[in-house]
């Protein structure tokens, strides 16, 4: 049995949201090749906005770290960013962006306002897209299929 990738581990939890009814979307936080924070979307599981997977590990991170900064850290997560993410990414200081499926409507690395390439944004990491790309989007497709 091979160990399953950071990515797969993002996907894990993207599914554990999407079974708790939420966008299924999961993000993991490495340091030092250890998983330091895991999650999923619960936006409607906690009635708020914010509570996207991105936001929701890189608090856990900086609280195990003790620390706002997490320069010697990876993000792995199953869809290109938001703008509200993609700040907190840059504001975090994460080394390497690595992210599964594009989002053309909603994405703001690659895609809408490409936030690390403006001239404003103060620390943009570097970025690797379309890891696990076919099974992040097969995710998505099927949740939103299940819903009309």
């Amino acid at each position: 049995m091979t160990t399953p990738s950071f990515m797969d581990l993002a996907l894990a939890a993207a599914q554990t949201a999407g079974q708790a009814g939420e966008v299924p979307i999961g993000c993991v936080i490495v340091r030092a090749g250890a998983v330091i924070a895991s999650a999923g979307n619960r936006t409607l599981t906690d009635r708020d906005p914010t509570a996207h997977a991105e936001l929701l590990a890189i608090r856990e991170a900086a609280r195990k770290l003790g620390s706002e900064r997490l320069v010697d850290c990876d993000l792995y997560v199953t869809l290109e960013p938001c703008t509200m993410c993609a700040g907190a990414i840059s504001f975090a200081r994460i080394r390497r962006l690595y992210f599964g499926a594009f989002d053309p409507k909603g994405g703001a690395v690659e895609s809408g306002v490409r936030f690390f390439g403006q001239p404003t944004c103060h620390h943009a990491p570097e970025i690797y897209s379309g890891v696990g790309e076919r099974e992040a989007a097969a995710l998505l497709r099927e949740f939103f299929r299940a819903r009309r």
